[in-house]
């Protein structure tokens, strides 16, 4: 069957659709079922049921927004619980407590850590509509025919299931995904132009001397490290055969130029949330550091400066951002009723709505075609094509972050993702690289 159709598929005895099952039970006023078990393949949902359900989505703030939920559960009839935690305390939620979520939100390396264990449930690829429609970043592992980069973990390498329960991700195209990718990004430096006056295009900026005591560092040991490999490789102190996965020595290496520029006093703060790094570079108290788009679009918002670093341009190459996908599982314990309301919480994430909003604060969504539809020209062309903003361009609250003909920083969609130098990753020496992080911590 036709993945596209899965939808439309109607049954011989009621003439509806899955989808058109669930909206009817929403929107029904009265106790009376609008689905029959005897219908393979089709929910037994009555109105009381539907609206009864809760779904608990977990994850990180940028990726679970609470606005995201209030408008699924709006348009899907069920309610939709969004919680944030910080992605140490999420993946460790996953792992000790997998019945208090439904909806885990992973990154690609956080997958790896989950499906060993168990917790989650292979999500079948045919029951997703737009899945055949998903760039191929994501379902082939390459863009425009180039593979796309492999140090790290790239979001096709975490994906695919042999079955439904498996424990073990395995290498090409299946009929069961670990997660479904729903927001992602190429992240680089956030800076204030104001407070340094020159464009920022490498990473080695991150341990210049000029902004020692007004830097900060990503402190989630498995990203922020490949923050600083990428500054030091910048700065021609190593060469990684491959940042994502790191030997011991070059973790040494590593942590032992972070531990020296610590007590050089390079850094004002490490940080662990959102919320901190726009708290630190709107005050000022930073002038360059890690950084995520929506906080840079954050800063912005507040009439203060903030650009993010287009590392992708320089001609040999040597420069790139770091890439990571957000995307949801689905829990094992999931079953029945909920396991159908999940499917269609998943399915709604790919119909456009969530895609034009996560894409004002500057992300990316796995299905543009149907993004787009929910943006208007000048957003489009702003956020995924690089063209210059022939209005003003606005978050997804409103407000105001870039007059017309500014030019997004780092320019198109094709031109941030064709230079990707790694992704973000769990490595095979992840035990050692976190006990000689927690080293620099209290250094």
């Amino acid at each position: 069957m036709d993945r596209g159709k899965k939808d439309q598929v109607t049954s011989k005895t009621t003439g509806v659709t899955r989808r058109e099952l669930l909206g009817r039970a929403a929107a029904a006023a009265t106790g009376v079922a609008v689905g029959s078990g005897a219908i393979t393949g089709f929910p037994t949902i009555w109105a009381q049921e539907i609206k009864d359900i809760t779904l608990r989505h977990v994850g990180v703030s940028y990726s679970v927004v609470q606005a995201i939920g209030d408008q699924a559960a709006k348009d899907l009839g069920f309610k939709v619980s969004m919680q944030n935690l910080d992605t140490s305390t999420a993946i460790t939620r996953f792992i000790t407590q997998p019945q208090s979520v439904d909806i885990p939100d992973l990154e690609g390396w956080q997958a790896k850590v989950a499906v060993p264990r168990g917790i989650l449930q292979g999500i079948e690829v045919k029951r997703i509509k737009h899945f055949d429609e998903m760039l191929p970043i994501f379902t082939k592992g390459e863009y425009k025919g180039k593979k796309v980069s492999r140090q790290g973990i790239s979001p096709y390498e975490a994906m695919y299931l042999p079955s439904r329960d498996a424990k073990q991700i395995v290498e090409g195209v299946h009929d069961f995904v670990s997660f479904l990718p729903q927001v992602y990004n190429a992240d680089s430096i956030g800076y204030r132009p104001d407070l340094i006056g020159h464009p920022v295009t490498q990473w080695k900026e991150l341990f210049s001397p000029a902004y020692k005591g007004k830097a900060a560092i990503l402190d989630v040991p498995n990203i922020g490290i490949m923050d600083a490999a990428l500054a030091l490789e910048s700065r021609g102190d190593l060469v990684y055969k491959n940042k994502g996965n790191m030997t011991r020595a070059e973790i040494d290496k590593t942590i032992d130029a972070l531990i020296a520029l610590k007590k050089q006093g390079q850094f004002r703060a490490t940080w662990t949330t959102f919320e901190q790094s726009v708290e630190l570079m709107a005050a000022g108290e930073v002038e360059i550091q890690s950084m995520w788009s929506p906080a840079v679009t954050a800063v912005l918002a507040r009439g203060i400066p903030c650009i993010y670093a287009a590392v992708n341009q320089r001609p040999d190459g040597k420069e790139g951002y770091r890439g990571w996908c957000n995307g949801m599982g689905l829990m094992r314990h999931l079953k029945g009723k909920k396991l159908e309301a999940a499917y269609e919480y998943l399915n709604w994430y790919y119909e456009g709505w969530q895609g034009a909003f996560v894409a004002r604060h500057g992300y990316y969504s796995p299905v543009p075609a149907t993004a787009e539809k929910f943006m208007t020209p000048n957003e489009y062309g702003y956020w995924y094509l690089g063209k210059p903003a022939v209005d003003v361009i606005k978050d997804p609250y409103g407000a105001p972050i870039a007059k017309p003909g500014a030019v997004r920083d780092g320019g198109s969609f094709i031109e941030r993702f064709s230079n990707i130098s790694c992704w973000n990753t769990v490595m095979d020496e992840n035990q050692y690289m976190i006990q000689r992080w927690n080293e620099f911590k209290s250094a």
